[in-house]
């Protein structure tokens, strides 16, 4: 595992993942986990640290912790992206509702409450840079049959399971990966009512429990989103009692 002060430059195969975290136990067993999976891992446990590094020689996704001293997370997220697009994921409490949407504002990718799954986490982080980079990652993303995903087109909707790009009359959505995979598996089958909890199958792993409000503030932030785009925009109705489903729209 690489320390804070490695940052030489990667072969032009590696991916490169930067853990950016003051808890040097979840460093040493993240990166374990990443490594396992073929990634190269830099880590980072202070926020000024990282910048520096993150600067100099981006890797390809970073995962910051939100609450770290002196430079947090949050700050971390704005000033690299002030001069660079490197995809993020943040780690965050679950009590830090404020803090995620700061942080999905400010452009982080998708987040994971603590506790965390690392199978979760290599899930998302394998989303992301899918999203991010496609041609490099489309290999690793054929299914058993050979052929990438499907895209889902129904109404107005567009989604691209393969790239993760979603567009609402032409015009570009930009989901995390975890809403991402709540409206696939909603916009698989309109007009079929799905559970809260059929929706957090499809987005979390089996060993991962999350609430229902946890889905609901998900729904929530995507409505918003496909509101900027369309301020009329009503696809994804609630079923009180019952759960959610997509109409075309």
């Amino acid at each position: 595992m690489a320390d804070d002060t490695a940052s030489a430059p990667n072969t032009s195969d590696d991916i490169v993942i930067a853990l950016v975290d003051d808890d040097r136990n979840i460093l040493t067993s993240v990166s374990i986990a990443l490594q396992a999976e073929g990634y190269v891992t830099r880590v980072y446990s202070d926020g000024e640290t990282a910048l520096k590094a993150l600067l100099e020689n981006p890797p390809d996704l970073a995962v910051f912790d939100i609450k770290m001293p002196n430079m947090d997370g949050l700050e971390l997220l704005a000033r690299v992206r002030e001069q660079i697009a490197l995809p993020v994921i943040f780690l965050t409490s679950k009590d830090d509702e404020q803090d995620e949407e700061q942080g999905l504002e400010l452009g982080a990718d998708d987040y994971i409450a603590k506790p965390f799954s690392l199978r979760l986490l290599t899930a998302r982080i394998r989303a992301i840079l899918r999203r991010a980079n496609p041609a490099r990652m489309l290999d690793a993303d054929r299914n058993e049959s050979g052929e990438a995903a499907p895209v889902i087109s129904h109404g107005r909707l567009f989604m691209d399971p393969t790239r993760h790009q979603v567009t609402w009359d032409g015009r570009p959505v930009s989901l995390t990966v975890t809403e991402f995979l709540i409206l696939e598996a909603l916009a698989t089958r309109p007009g079929v009512i799905k559970s809260r909890n059929q929706l957090m199958d499809a987005a979390y792993p089996e060993d991962i429990f999350v609430d229902d409000r946890t889905v609901d503030s998900h729904i929530k932030r995507m409505r918003r989103k496909f509101r900027v785009t369309d301020k009329s925009f009503s696809a994804i109705e609630t079923l009180y009692g019952a759960g959610y489903s997509y109409t075309d729209g």
